[in-house]
């Protein structure tokens, strides 16, 4: 029969009863939330407890606080005011909390805390990925991404423009010295409190002090570095010289020169960031780094500096890989981290190398098909490391290898940045921000072992 009224299904705000009885009925069985909370009880978080005292009112439980922080980073809720928020607006977050709502302030103060625990749960939670059986440490890819500091590039002077800065600056208080001197003798007012005013540039003069004695300290330990790198290019030419009794082909390299360069710049809000290149630019920011699981797309190793650079960061990363859960068998990484220091690096690990020697050349089917060398035959050659290495990568084995390490790793910063939505650190300093890195790897292989199980 044909409706001649229509009827809509209406909200019940009068409703006496709208959830289940209990708070473990409001999830579904497969849920993130619920996933979390079963992994916390299965953490050793006894250094935690340990710190607690007997005294005062009863401290929210660490378990309940670190499963909001877990999920609000898996799920892209990184400010406390926030997951309090979400204590009360968010059945997730109300299932995790027992229904309480611990202020903003407890939150964060718990999470700056014990940021150095959370980030040796890391361990902990690989693991479990290996005793669930979704982990079995294989062919490793490494590779380095771009986050934004805390902190302004608007707020950041560079060398060159500090010594304009300071010169101006003291151009100014020597005119409001003879200022004074004039408003002394004529017993008159110059309509300026040149006491504070001097005692402002004053104060800006030692900022800007502060600020260039960092960028030489920063150039001097560049420019140690790149003597270093220098010497050894110029004992290799010495050395193939005498070998070949004939001049080597190409230019000498050039001698670094010392003293910072008028670009070199420094954060006054976070001093140890770095202005970096990323995809949206120049930005102030720090180096990310990762190691990824071929098989499981696990984040097996994680490191942070300050670095542009990624060629100095990959040693770090490999030897953040926890031992107890063995050690990859092959290494893959593009050519940001070529160099014969890295090569020799991962051989002394038992990790067998292969990095890009360069871009990988588009429309190259034919050369891709035509006979190579099989890696065997490579490493029985008299070539540089670097020589076999373009070899090594140019063999079947060899492609076959690396052609994993853009489905592997990058995907991975893609959901970090994308699906977790984390762009940018909370923290300042180094130390801080390498430790909240940790927490996001952390929350990533959280997401990505609770998919492997659910898809299991």
């Amino acid at each position: 029969m044909a409706r001649t009224k229509r009827v809509f299904k209406k909200a019940n705000y009068d409703q006496p009863f709208l959830f289940p009885p209990t708070i473990n009925d409001w999830l579904e069985q497969n849920h993130l939330a619920r996933f979390i909370v079963n992994v916390i009880d299965q953490l050793d978080i006894s250094a935690i407890y340990n710190t607690y005292g007997f005294r005062g009112s009863d401290p929210y439980d660490p378990k309940l606080l670190l499963g909001l922080i877990f999920y609000g980073y898996c799920t892209g809720v990184f400010s406390s005011r926030k997951i309090e928020q979400a204590t009360f607006d968010s059945i997730p977050f109300k299932f995790i909390s027992g229904d309480l709502h611990p202020d903003h302030d407890t939150i964060n103060n718990f999470r700056q805390r014990f940021l150095p625990q959370i980030k040796e749960l890391f361990c902990q939670i690989l693991l479990i990925a290996t005793e669930a059986g979704v982990l079995k440490i294989g062919n490793v890819s490494f590779d380095g991404t771009k986050l934004k500091a805390n902190a302004s590039k608007h707020k950041a002077i560079s060398y060159g423009y500090a010594n304009k800065l300071e010169k101006k600056i003291k151009d100014e208080v020597q005119i409001l010295l003879e200022k004074a001197r004039e408003a002394n003798d004529k017993d008159g007012d110059i309509g300026l409190n040149i006491p504070d005013e001097i005692a402002r540039r004053e104060e800006q003069l030692e900022r800007i002090k502060q600020a260039k004695e960092t960028i030489e300290a920063r150039a001097r330990e560049r420019h140690e570095q790149e003597i270093g790198e220098y010497n050894r290019k110029m004992e290799k030419r010495k050395q193939k010289e005498k070998e070949s009794g004939k001049k080597p082909p190409g230019r000498s390299p050039q001698k670094p020169e010392e003293g910072p360069e008028d670009k070199d710049q420094y954060n006054f809000t976070d001093p140890e960031s770095r202005i970096m290149k990323s995809g949206n630019g120049f930005d102030q920011c720090y180096n990310a780094q990762a190691g990824v699981d071929h098989d499981s797309r696990l984040i097996v190793g994680q490191s942070l500096s300050n670095s542009p650079n990624d060629q100095r960061e990959l040693v770090d990363t490999i030897d953040s890989i926890p031992h107890e859960i063995g050690t990859p068998d092959k290494g893959c990484t593009d050519s940001g981290y070529l160099s014969e220091s890295n090569i020799d690096a991962m051989i002394e690990r038992g990790i067998d190398p292969y990095i890009a020697p360069g871009r990988e050349v588009h429309h190259s089917f034919l050369e891709d098909k035509l006979q190579k060398p099989a890696v065997e035959e490579v490493e029985k050659t008299k070539l540089s490391k670097i020589e076999k290495m373009k070899l090594k990568l140019s063999s079947k084995e060899g492609k076959e290898v690396y052609r994993f390490r853009k489905m592997t790793v990058e995907p991975v910063f893609g959901i970090i940045k994308e699906a977790m939505g984390f762009r940018r650190f909370s923290f300042r300093g180094q130390k801080k921000v390498s430790q909240e890195w940790g927490l996001v790897c952390l929350a990533y292989n959280i997401r990505r072992i609770f998919t492997l199980k659910v898809a299991i």
